[in-house]
């Protein structure tokens, strides 16, 4: 195991960066999610990690040794790096164990052993060693793509959008099971991803990246719960941004007045309301009413789209599925009451 030290990177194509003097710390064994928009630059971030791209400046330290710097550069076979990329990138003509097991140094008798174990490992039976990729689903082909990675029992796992091309249940199948594997193995992780849920309930911190620039490093529950900007909070989940004043310890916006989480200076600014903030009742039994919209269902509970009326703001409240099922119509063009729970946050202009 060994930590991942980026310092000062730049790094991009052609002329133009498209990282911007970056600092992360990837501690040991432990998995970090880089979250961000496509372009933002989370694959170039793994490549020079890899050593498939050089930076235009700054260094990589990997387990405290410098892989990539000023007047260093080792080559990414040698950098003890295993990368898991979007497609898999197995080899079609070869069978599960032969994937695997390529790269692998000792002796080709004593490969099988360890191309069973590496398999018990990712959650795999032992039965489908002997097929080729193509006779894999596609949660199969990433976790024989993982196992590979492994073989070599790498100081540090590069996971490229692993699960993007995956349907939402066998997406969450391949990623719990990845996730078991990176910690039995007690690999250290980078993940890059687009999905939000996926960066909050994968890693250990979230990162978040935009325009070439980290915006917050933070374990997932402050991220989301203080994150240091609009842009943050909106990369976190679903969230109501409303413009407002602030006076200190309390902000005015659309839906009133209410007390800060924290401090903000006097001035205008983005005040933040997670839609599981706000409660809704019977018309006028809360802090104000709305018109119910749209409906969300997602089963265990559903996103309710609602106008408030005056001055007239659409804002979401996330509804429990008891809720729906207990006399509350929720229906197009209902008058219900909505409350905010808790104090808010709020970002400067």
């Amino acid at each position: 195991m060994s930590d991942v030290e980026v310092s000062g990177v730049t790094a991009g194509y052609g002329r133009q960066p498209v990282l911007h003097e970056i600092d992360l710390r990837v501690p040991t064994g432990t998995t970090t999610a880089v979250l961000g928009d496509s372009g933002s630059g989370k694959s170039t971030l793994l490549k020079v990690i890899a050593g498939f791209v050089a930076p235009i400046g700054g260094s990589v330290a990997i387990g405290g040794r410098t892989v990539v710097g000023p007047g260093v550069h080792v080559a990414p076979e040698r950098r003890g790096v295993g990368y898991v990329r979007q497609d898999g990138g197995l080899f079609p003509h070869l069978t599960v164990a032969g994937n695997v097991a390529f790269g692998l140094p000792f002796p080709r008798r004593r490969h099988r052993p360890k191309v069973l174990e590496l398999l018990d490992l990712v959650g795999l039976p032992a039965e489908m060693a002997d097929r080729t990729p193509d006779q894999l689903s596609g949660g199969q082909q990433q976790r024989v793509a993982l196992a590979r990675a492994l073989a070599l029992e790498p100081s540090v796992v590069l996971l490229d959008e692993p699960f993007s091309a995956l349907d939402t249940a066998l997406r969450e199948a391949t990623r719990e099971a990845t996730g078991k594997a990176l910690r039995a193995a007690r690999a250290t992780a980078l993940l890059v991803t687009h999905d939000q849920q996926e960066a909050l309930s994968f890693a250990d911190e979230v990162a978040i990246l935009r325009d070439g620039r980290f915006r917050q490093v933070a374990a997932p529950r402050v991220a989301y719960e203080s994150p240091a900007d609009a842009h943050v909070a909106g990369s976190l989940g679903d969230a109501v941004l409303l413009p407002g004043e602030s006076s200190g310890r309390s902000v005015n916006s659309p839906l009133g007045e209410f007390p800060l989480a924290e401090e903000v200076r006097a001035g205008g600014c983005q005040v933040l309301f997670r839609p599981e903030q706000l409660a809704v009742g019977p018309a006028g039994a809360g802090m104000f009413d709305a018109e119910v919209g749209r409906v969300v269902y997602f089963g265990h509970d559903a996103l309710v789209e609602l106008d408030h009326l005056d001055p007239r703001t659409q804002i979401l409240v996330r509804v429990r599925a008891r809720v729906l099922g207990s006399g509350a119509s929720l229906t197009r063009g209902e008058r219900v009451s909505v409350r905010v729970l808790g104090p808010v946050r709020a970002f400067p202009l």
